[in-house]
């Protein structure tokens, strides 16, 4: 028999608990993952900084407009777009920044002192802006700061009068282009340390939009913010995202439970099960307690099944080969005795005691050639062809044939088709008719009847009939009240057997003269 290869294998409570180890790492898998959203972030940040900065260079360009500077004091001169027709605008700014391929520049330069005059039509339009940009910084939490030409600070914090002419971005603004760069933040607060997940809390966006009047860069306005990031939504949905965890949690144990429940132990219960089977306890062949799910169920069924009929062919064996090496030791007993008399007679037997012992010789012999061709019919019916139908009136006319000194009467004129093959139906009737002819039946009469499911034949002889005391054991084998007139006892068993094999089944069914016998036979 082959074996099982020994090799390492997970057992079902390493998979168990793998699987639930991984549904719970889902969420945390997804914070995570949400690290990428960081760069969306960073621009949705840059595209409201182009918003307010737009509608602050408006302001600018409305109040230049009612009080127009000199172009002297105005910046570099700049190609600006054709606006004249309506729908159609070439100063839409897409947004630029992205986290995974932006460069991220150091902390932003410190303004510096100015050695230039600021106009004063700009320190007008400083003092106009401070009102609105601190109310603005208040609800946006961004940083404006509004430069003159030569990128001097009107309007900001502290710092107005300060110039911040070297810094890049600011450079690029003055030359009339759109600026945007992304630098590290500095803060005096270090961030907790759940913040490190989020790319997004250690940079600032930093934007500059050049201020174009009358084909000159009139200023430049200056505005920064840090982005936002996914933790501090989190953090406000702290206890909804606490519910969520927890209910994950009921969750997660309720599948373990399930699943032990359902599979685990049923698989365990049923392993422990076959493993006292294989090593003969008997008592194993009971139903699980508990199944678990319907494949188990019939998982455990079919195992049992198996087993039952696994043990109840080891006693058939067991008895069978005690029965036949009894039935085998009479006759074999009786020849050896004959034959050591016939050899040791030395000549003093008579030819009338030798011709006695031979013939003993030859009736032994000739029963013991019955019973084997007895036990191989048997043996025949165990694994006989299971698949074939013959025609009932043909097998009945065959037994009329057969046993001519029997009268056979068929007491239903239809045409039916049996599950059997022809072969096995002509052995089953064969033994049921020999039968009732060796118990003096002159006469049987044959019935057959179809149910919804089976096929029902009836065998009834006016012989001697069955006494109640040995209507047990007429299927046991080997058992006979003929044994002198050479019975074997096996025929009832021979047919019992081969119709177990094809599903179907024989019993004795009183009567008050003669005996019956009803077969059933499935129809599918």
């Amino acid at each position: 028999m082959s074996k099982t290869p020994e090799k390492w294998r997970p057992t079902l409570s390493m998979v168990v608990v793998s699987m639930l180890i991984f549904i719970l790492s889902l969420p945390i898998t997804g914070i995570w993952l949400f690290r990428f959203y960081d760069s969306q972030l960073v621009r949705e940040t840059e595209k409201e900084l182009i918003v307010q900065g737009a509608f602050i260079e408006a302001l600018i360009i409305d109040k230049l407009q009612k009080e127009p500077p000199a172009l002297s004091i105005l910046g570099k001169k700049v190609e600006t777009p054709d606006l004249t027709n309506k729908g159609q605008s070439t100063m839409f700014l897409e947004p630029e920044l992205d986290l995974a391929t932006s460069q991220i520049y150091p902390p932003r330069a410190d303004p510096k002192q100015n050695t230039i005059s600021t106009d004063e039509a700009f320190l007008k339009i400083g003092k106009m802006l401070m009102p609105i940009l601190l109310r603005s910084q208040k609800v946006t939490l961004a940083g404006f700061r509004v430069l003159d030409p030569n990128g001097v600070i009107i309007a900001g914090r502290s710092d107005i009068g300060q110039s911040l002419a070297h810094v890049e971005e600011v450079k690029t603004a003055l030359k009339g282009k759109y600026a945007s760069i992304i630098r590290q933040r500095i803060s005096n607060n270090p961030p907790p340390p759940i913040y490190t997940i989020s790319r997004s809390t250690g940079i600032r966006v930093f934007v500059t939009m050049p201020v174009v009047f009358q084909g000159h860069v009139a200023g430049v306005v200056y505005l920064s913010r840090t982005p936002s990031h996914f933790l501090r939504e989190l953090y406000s949905q702290r206890w909804k995202i606490g519910l969520a965890i927890g209910f994950m949690l009921i969750i997660t144990f309720i599948i373990a439970y399930v699943f032990i429940r359902t599979i685990k132990g049923p698989i365990e219960a049923l392993n422990a099960r076959t493993s006292r089977i294989g090593k003969g306890d008997r008592t194993a062949l009971e139903p699980l307690a508990h199944h678990g799910t319907r494949e188990l169920a019939d998982l455990s069924q079919g195992l049992l099944s198996m087993s039952k009929k696994l043990h109840e062919r080891s006693d058939y064996i067991n008895t069978f080969a005690t029965h036949v090496s009894h039935e085998l030791k009479s006759p074999l007993t009786s020849i050896q005795g004959a034959a050591e008399l016939i050899r040791d007679s030395n000549n003093e037997m008579n030819d009338d005691e030798r011709n006695k012992f031979l013939e003993n010789i030859m009736s032994d012999t000739t029963r013991l050639t019955k019973l084997l061709e007895r036990l191989r019919d048997l043996a025949a019916a165990d694994n006989s062809d299971h698949k074939g139908s013959c025609n009932f009136k043909t097998q009945v006319q065959n037994l009329k044939n057969r046993f001519p000194k029997i009268t056979i009467n068929l007491n239903d004129p239809n045409n039916y088709e049996i599950k059997l093959t022809s072969e096995n139906t002509n052995i089953i009737f064969s033994n049921l008719i020999e039968n009732a002819q060796q118990h003096s039946a002159t006469e049987v009469d044959i019935s057959v009847s179809l149910t919804q499911t089976n096929t029902l034949i009836s065998f009834h002889d006016n012989g001697k009939g069955i006494s109640e005391l040995n209507q047990d054991k007429i299927f046991e084998l080997f058992f006979t009240t003929r044994r002198e007139t050479g019975g074997t006892g096996m025929g009832l068993g021979i047919i019992q057997s081969m119709l177990n094999s094809h599903g179907g089944s024989i019993r004795h069914q009183p009567t008050d003269n003669g005996c019956c016998f009803e077969i059933v036979l499935p129809n599918n």
